[in-house]
């Protein structure tokens, strides 16, 4: 069995809730449906801390499908996926941006309030 390769840094840790499927988020504390939210390790030390707890997670069957995601910070410092797969779960369907976690943000810009 070969060891996967790690993604380049900075990462986030991703799952899906084993419950209900949604797309969750590490925040150090907890995990959360918010990207927003998800703690970046900015380092090999950090990395390890999310990989370890992904391994405890799965263990305890909190989550399933927990991994790494290189991501890129916006000029607030928040996390944004490089690629668009962890894209689309972080923000929900492309279709339709009228549907999914995008929503708000969609309806927001589109009625001006």
């Amino acid at each position: 069995m070969s060891v996967a390769k790690r993604p380049p840094l900075p990462v986030i840790l991703l799952a899906n809730d084993l419950l209900d499927g949604e797309v969750v988020f590490w925040t150090g504390k907890q995990w959360s449906p918010e990207p927003i939210e998800a703690l970046i390790a900015h380092n090999e030390t950090g990395a390890s801390g999310l990989e370890a707890e992904a391994a405890k997670a799965l263990a305890a069957n909190r989550v399933v499908d927990a991994y790494l995601v290189d991501v890129s910070l916006d000029a607030s410092g928040g996390a944004v996926p490089r690629h668009y797969r962890e894209k689309i779960k972080t923000e929900g369907p492309s279709v339709r941006r009228d549907l999914g976690k995008q929503a708000g943000l969609f309806n927001i810009a589109r009625n001006g309030n």
